[in-house]
């Protein structure tokens, strides 16, 4: 049996994929129950987070495992696996230990070194666990990689490259300023009881926030989790519970909120936040569209909001002046589209552009019998000569000839956006699917920061130089954990060998005694005693040296060639490593209660 990883995250996919792909944790039960279920797989765990979903399992064939689990994440996700597959990954046997090692140390999080990730591992493995789903691979693979988690934590400064989701994005959120001097004197709203919420309520209260109010669907654990931040002694923040009923009216007079919730749709609209900034920002809450491109500069005043006024007069360009608006009486011409060529009359390059071949010899014709009239019109009015612009025309008619219409040679406008106001509501989107409407951006007077933007904004995070320092620790440990797996499975096959020798002693030791029955007993055990010394020894080399060999990669080989060369029983071998997997697991859940008991009397 090998270890096989599948999976996708925040470096694989988009978030629109991740947010799709997100699995309720009885999804994620029901992955890993169905996974052991299947053909290739004797066990398997789930690890899903906000930015990874990626099932492990101990597989006997490699091609049919990757498309089994595949098939299965696209199944539970409900990502139909064609538009999954582009994005999935795919680690196998030390590669796979060493993706979960990098990923425990926080290596491969979002935001490099953060440690959340380690109670995300012990939760999945203690589901699996519960499931009944990881056997002894799973289960000394997790307990690992947790140990290296907690080593990297512990013995570099991997801590000092990385930090939470939360403070992160409340960092983007703070944009550049210190998070307690942006958070001072807030209102904030949190929405959700979780781990990761309870998280940023409390960073929050350390921040010095005015009041952290929390909202859950379980009003319990709001309550809960506003004792706790009330009897916290490290700050004097108080907090209180809401029903999420009532997320609507605390918004309106909230400064900065955080989401983190389990739910599969949004828990706030755009709508809703739209409604919840109403009086709080000056003028229409619409969202700042960018003024049309238009083919040259514009002069005039410039009004409120940075938007241009188009009022005044156009000045000459490219010989070009602005035509009175009688010179445009007869135009063939739709006149209302042809306005927005501002820059150039009617009779100029502008009014020919995008025409088709009988538009442009209406147009032409048109302009053509106006001669005299034109020639009246007074000083600054465009007069075209025909003659002289015969080439021009030419060109314009062989154009139309080849690609049907008269091509665009207009110069767009460089568009001034409108300055946005300062936000008055600082939202702060940790869920996965997403809690908050992504048009939200779009709001004025709204600063949204989602798992997207904090992807954009870590990409270019600075990195640590202790992180070198734990990529060589997580090498060290994924060589001694593949040595100790490869000398783990010939374990039993040099229990069964010694096990047959022992008979083979005690079987000749009797035989010795029906051929001498006046034997005493002292010579007896010392007889049994000398033939036990000769097996050892004889033993003892091979059986040392083969797990040295074992240990090392393409190893499991030598245990075959020791049930080959002693013929060795199979099911003798089996037997063996299921009384030493029973016996570990017993150590396993007296641990389990150990640990329990013990968390139990802390809290106690």
């Amino acid at each position: 049996m090998s270890l096989l990883v599948v999976g996708l995250s925040h470096r694989s996919a988009p978030v629109s994929i991740l947010e799709r792909a997100a699995l309720t944790a009885d999804a994620q039960a029901k992955l890993g129950q169905d996974t052991v279920a299947a053909e290739p797989a004797a066990e398997a765990a789930v690890l899903a987070t906000c930015n990874r979903i990626e099932l492990y399992a101990d597989v006997d064939k490699f091609h049919a495992g990757v498309a089994e689990l595949s098939t299965l994440l696209a199944q539970h996700s409900g990502v139909g696996l064609d538009e999954l597959t582009p994005y999935l990954y795919v680690h196998y046997e030390d590669r796979a230990v060493h993706h979960l090692f990098s990923v425990a140390c926080g290596l491969d999080s979002m935001v490099v070194g953060e440690g959340q990730i380690l109670g995300q591992i012990k939760d999945s493995l203690a589901a699996a666990q519960e499931l009944h789903t990881a056997g002894r691979l799973l289960n000394d693979l997790f307990q690992q990689a947790l140990r290296v988690g907690k080593r990297a934590h512990s013995e570099t400064g991997i801590d000092r490259a990385g930090q939470s989701l939360v403070t992160f994005g409340l960092e983007q959120l703070a944009a550049g300023a210190p998070v307690g001097a942006w958070a001072a004197g807030k209102r904030a709203l949190v929405i959700g009881a979780g781990s990761m919420s309870s998280l940023a309520a409390a960073t929050l209260a350390r921040a010095g926030v005015a009041e952290v109010v929390i909202a859950n669907r379980t009003p319990e654990r709001a309550e809960r989790l506003a004792r706790i931040l009330t009897e916290a002694g490290d700050t004097d923040v108080p907090a209180r519970a809401i029903p999420m009923e009532s997320v609507p009216d605390e918004l309106t007079r909230a400064d900065v909120a955080v989401s983190c919730t389990g739910a599969t749709g949004l828990v706030l609209t755009a709508r809703a936040v739209a409604e919840a900034l109403e009086g709080r920002m000056p003028g229409p809450l619409a969202a700042p569209r960018p003024a049309p491109a238009t083919p040259g500069p514009r002069t005039g005043d410039t009004g409120p909001a940075g938007v241009q006024d188009m009022s005044g007069p156009e000045p000459a360009r490219d010989g070009l002046g602005a035509a009175g608006a009688d010179a445009d009486e007869g135009c063939p011409l739709d006149l209302t589209a042809v306005q927005a060529t501002a820059g150039f009359s009617v009779l100029g390059e502008a009014a020919v552009a995008g025409m088709g071949a009988a538009e442009l010899e209406q147009h032409a014709a048109w302009v053509d019998k106006g001669a005299e009239e034109r020639a009246a019109r007074p000083a600054g009015a465009v007069v075209l000569d025909p003659e002289a612009d015969a080439e021009v025309i030419t060109a314009l008619a062989a154009t139309v000839a080849t690609v049907g219409r008269i091509p665009e040679r207009r110069r767009p406008e460089a568009v001034v956006p409108a300055p946005r106001p300062e936000p008055v509501l600082s939202l702060l989107d940790l869920a996965m699917p997403r809690d908050v409407d992504a048009a939200v951006h779009r709001l004025p007077g709204a600063l949204l920061v989602d798992i997207e933007s904090l992807a954009e904004a870590s990409a270019d995070a600075p990195m640590a130089a202790d992180v070198d320092q734990v990529r060589a620790l997580v090498s060290d440990e994924v060589a001694a954990f593949g040595a100790a797996l490869r000398a783990a499975h010939i374990t039993p096959t040099v229990v069964a060998l010694r096990s047959m020798a022992a008979d083979v002693v005690a079987s000749e030791i009797t035989r010795l005694e029906g051929r001498l029955p006046g034997l005493d007993g002292k010579h007896r055990a010392e007889i049994t005693q000398t033939v036990r010394r000769v097996v050892d020894k004889l033993l003892h080399a091979p059986t040392v040296r083969v797990k040295q060999l074992a240990a090392e990669p393409g190893g499991a080989g030598y245990a075959d060639a020791l049930r080959t060369l002693f013929d060795l029983d199979p099911e003798t071998v089996v037997a063996v490593s299921r009384a030493g997997e029973d016996t570990r697991q017993a150590g396993d859940a007296e641990y389990a209660t150990h640990t329990e008991n013990a968390e139990n009397r802390g809290r106690a």
